[in-house]
């Protein structure tokens, strides 16, 4: 298991761009961070576990969890193995009379299960090494230069740029805007036909 990484869920995140569903695994007693796409469907199973919300009846994961626990199987770990083509594949580990399963599985299910199982998540070292975001590397990649090869603004620069929201915003009048929306109250209605 040497070169698995051990990984909590940082969070279940919202694509501002397209709405699709991001999972953020990040490393223990490290900051790097691993994102999986995930459905939406996968997403809200994953946060209401999270969240330890209480539900009338078991949703799938819960089901699937209750049907271990009924044939006496017990969940030990799950593991994302591989990324190939920009599909991550995952793994339940069962243990099941004292032998070991593995059973295939997509991330995002194997997560949801991890959840209300209470049990590690591992990734694949390599995984961690091609996909994963390390924050402060990134931003000292950057350093000075934008993200075209530009030099970054100056402080001063920036600030003049900034400038011009800040005239805008003085000289805007909020009641003369509100004033435009509004109808006169002696205005007659135009007839409709």
């Amino acid at each position: 298991m040497s070169r698995m990484i051990e990984v909590t869920i940082d969070s279940v995140r919202v694509s501002l761009t397209n709405q699709q569903r991001i999972v953020v695994l990040k490393q223990m007693e490290e900051e790097r961070y691993l994102p999986i796409w995930i459905g939406a469907f996968e997403a809200e199973s994953i946060t209401i576990a999270l969240q330890e919300i209480e539900l009338a009846r078991p949703q799938t994961h819960d089901l699937l969890r209750n049907i271990l626990a009924t044939l006496n199987a017990r969940l030990i770990r799950i593991e994302i193995l591989s990324l190939k083509d920009d599909v991550f594949y995952g793994n339940l580990v069962v243990e099941v009379n004292g032998e070991t399963i593995n059973v295939d599985a997509r991330p995002s299910d194997a997560l949801a299960l991890a959840v209300r199982s209470k049990v590690p998540i591992f990734v694949a070292r390599e995984i961690m090494e091609t996909a994963a975001v390390i924050p402060e590397t990134d931003i000292e990649e950057q350093g000075a230069t934008g993200s075209e090869g530009e030099e970054a603004p100056s402080e001063k620069e920036g600030e003049e740029r900034l400038s011009i929201f800040e005239d805008f915003l003085q000289n805007l009048d909020i009641d003369d805007n509100d004033s435009t929306n509004d109808k006169d109250e002696d205005e007659p209605e135009p007839d409709k036909d």
